[in-house]
């Protein structure tokens, strides 16, 4: 399948593939995204997805109703399925530099190799878990990391756990977003040039202020 031909609720992707999704429930992600998903795999595109570890069975037997192959497609590499735990937390902390060059190498792969098609579900941010907190750095850092127009990478914010101030930057680190089941180009984006330096300015004035 040709890069410029990839669908995902409703709209066809251009240039930039680092998706924000908010949706307010599981089984809406999973009603919007599952053709985009059984898509993938149906013309040969690599799939990795990173779920809750309480929730990875569930998740392997939604794809399976969807007449997806996910043993024979986890044999031969075509997918991959993690749980939060061991993508983010390997070795109990969250280390963006660790978790960007991971995925660097995940999805600037070879040009003969599919295109890689990336589905995280985000709550794993909101875990007890040291390093959390840099959330919104490597959100936006991994808009340096993706390719534009090749690989797809989909980052699910469930509304109904996240607060509405996290949602509001997280938006401004993503150059497309899934909202009520519809894919668009998120007018509230902003480079991460600009974004980090907003930010370091930021965390320099609460400092001076403690």
């Amino acid at each position: 399948m040709q890069a410029n031909s990839i669908r995902i609720a409703g709209t066809a992707l251009g240039e930039h593939r680092h998706i924000c999704a908010l949706f307010n429930s599981r089984d809406e992600s999973y009603r919007v995204l599952m053709p985009f998903v059984k898509d993938g795999f149906e013309c040969g595109d690599r799939a990795f997805h990173v779920v809750d570890p309480a929730l990875r069975d569930d998740h392997l037997h939604r794809l399976e109703d969807a007449a997806i192959p996910t043993e024979s497609s986890q044999r031969t590499g075509q997918f991959r399925l993690g749980d939060w735990n061991e993508v983010y937390f390997p070795d109990g902390g969250f280390d963006q530099d660790r978790m960007l060059a991971m995925l660097a190498a995940a999805l600037n792969s070879a040009s003969e190799q599919p295109l890689l098609r990336l589905v995280c579900d985000m709550r794993w941010a909101l875990e007890d878990h040291p390093g959390t907190d840099a959330l919104l750095e490597y959100e936006s850092r991994f808009n340096t990391v993706l390719q534009p127009g090749g690989d797809v990478v989909v980052c699910c914010y469930d509304l109904a756990k996240f607060k509405a101030g996290v949602i509001m930057d997280v938006l401004r680190t993503h150059p497309m977003v899934i909202l009520g089941g519809v894919l668009q180009v998120n007018p509230f984006f902003v480079p991460p040039e600009e974004f980090l330096r907003e930010l370091r300015a930021q965390r320099q004035h609460e400092r001076e202020r403690t």
